[in-house]
């Protein structure tokens, strides 16, 4: 997979790019990550990318130009399956989501700015807008941070055991159940006997029990959705 992303503030992206599960699956040339500087097709010699909005409103807004020009030299290059804008009115990221976003070639991610991209922008040229959550963020590149990563994990040979993500929460609409490790008796709190039993399955049958159960506690919802489905 190949991910490029637009950004004002591409060092914001160095660091959680650079370590652990996503530097091994560009180490493996499982998942490249190019970041562009949009400050490269600036309106002017000062690096301009942004102007003021129409209507007095507060707050600056990302030019038309600077974005067409880059999105269209990028197309060059390769032909994008997604173009995504992080936005905080977006579709809310999952793990569906995440899971169908993994199975593309090529995406390109568009990290806003300010009060954000010149509208005609989304009208024109993005074909996805996600939100990782109900609030603001000052960019879009910490929300980029987070899909790739989402993504990426996602990709085969990207984890050292494969089936791992088939078990994370949310895969299966639900929760995972707690997990364990050594000693088996810690200050007299002891791992739940059938985990060390060793019959997959019974211990198939307890962590699903346990899934539902700390779903129904902590996260009702999914449930819920599940059920109208």
């Amino acid at each position: 997979m190949h991910i490029d992303i637009l950004t004002v503030l591409p060092e914001l992206l160095e660091s959680p790019l650079a370590h652990s599960i996503m530097k091994r699956a560009q180490e493996k040339a499982l998942l490249q990550v190019q970041t562009h500087n949009l400050r490269r097709w600036a309106v002017n010699e000062y690096g301009q990318v942004d102007d003021y909005q129409y209507g007095a409103g507060a707050g600056m807004v990302m030019r038309c130009e600077p974005l067409v020009n880059a999105i269209e030299t990028l197309q060059q290059e390769r032909t994008f399956d997604e173009i995504i804008y992080l936005t905080p009115d977006g579709e809310r990221l999952n793990q569906k989501l995440a899971n169908r976003l993994s199975l593309h070639q090529n995406l390109l991610l568009i990290c806003g700015h300010y009060k954000g991209i010149d509208e005609r922008i989304r009208q024109h040229y993005i074909t996805k807008e996600i939100s990782i959550g109900d609030y603001v963020l000052s960019g879009g590149e910490l929300a980029a941070a987070v899909l790739v990563d989402a993504v990426g994990r996602l990709l085969p040979g990207v984890l050292n055991d494969e089936t791992s993500a088939l078990t994370d929460s949310f895969q299966d609409d639900l929760l995972a159940p707690p997990v364990y490790t050594r000693p088996a008796d810690f200050r007299g709190w002891k791992v739940p006997d059938v985990l060390l039993s060793g019959d997959p399955k019974k211990i198939d049958a307890w962590c699903y029990e346990q899934a539902i159960e700390r779903t129904r506690q902590r996260r009702p919802d999914l449930l819920d959705e599940n059920k109208d489905q």
